[in-house]
């Protein structure tokens, strides 16, 4: 970076870098809103859950987990378990975040989500002298791309999901999402533990009801990459 970006310029970046993110957004949004539909939740149902809760991966878990009738304890345990890594993310942001006002902060934490975490979090890092003012404009360009659309194309989806034909496969945009996200963030043994763990929990224990083996997975995941952590520790140690 050649010269200090102004907040204006920082903001007008992050929409233009976080632009291609809707042609993954459009699709996992309009699906969500077919899913939902397809479920039994009527409109207002389905916007609210995807205006309040602005976590793609949460909410097809409560959809699921409503629509097979599961207990309200199990489907919000679930969902919290899902965006755990939502904590994580903010205590990541913490540094570069963290002196802004508690309502700013508020507001930070209610449009997180891990493609604005994972494009804030390289920028912050590759230019670690930008002002707290530009970090915060930038993380909004890039929320702009992220959220906004996301209502929309879920509106979309629940109000002419039976016009979008079969062959379109919308659920391809689920999976490539997360294994865009997950993969440049492998760079540690531990993070690759954890990965495979979550991987073999998952499909050890699929047959679990109400999606709880995922629960487990996740909590083994984060086990093993502590420990893993540990002993390089103590490697190094020696």
């Amino acid at each position: 970076m050649s010269k200090p970006l102004s907040t204006s310029a920082a903001y007008w970046r992050g929409v233009r870098e976080s632009a291609p993110l809707l042609m993954v957004i459009a699709p996992f949004g309009m699906l969500f809103g077919i899913v939902s539909s397809d479920a039994g939740l009527n409109l207002l149902e389905t916007m609210s859950l995807s205006a309040l809760v602005l976590a793609g991966a949460a909410q097809f878990t409560v959809v699921q987990l409503v629509s097979e009738q599961a207990p309200t304890l199990v489907v919000i345990a679930t969902a919290l378990a899902v965006n755990m890594r939502l904590a994580m993310y903010s205590a990541a942001l913490t540094p570069w975040l963290g002196r802004t006002p508690w309502w700013m902060r508020g507001i930070v934490a209610y449009t997180l989500v891990d493609q604005s975490f994972a494009m804030c979090t390289t920028l912050y890092a590759r230019y670690p002298d930008l002002t707290i003012r530009t970090r915060l404009a930038y993380y909004f360009g890039v929320s702009t791309n992220a959220c906004v659309p996301w209502v929309v194309v879920t509106w979309i989806g629940a109000t002419m999901g039976e016009a979008i034909p079969p062959w379109m496969a919308l659920d391809f945009a689920l999976p490539i999402t997360f294994l865009a996200l997950i993969g440049p963030m492998l760079q540690t043994l531990p993070h690759v533990v954890a990965a495979l763990v979550s991987v073999a929990g998952a499909l050890v224990l699929s047959g679990v009801p109400y999606n709880i083996g995922l629960l487990i997975a996740a909590g083994l995941a984060m086990f093993a990459g502590a420990q893993t952590e540990q002993w390089l520790e103590r490697r190094r140690a020696q």
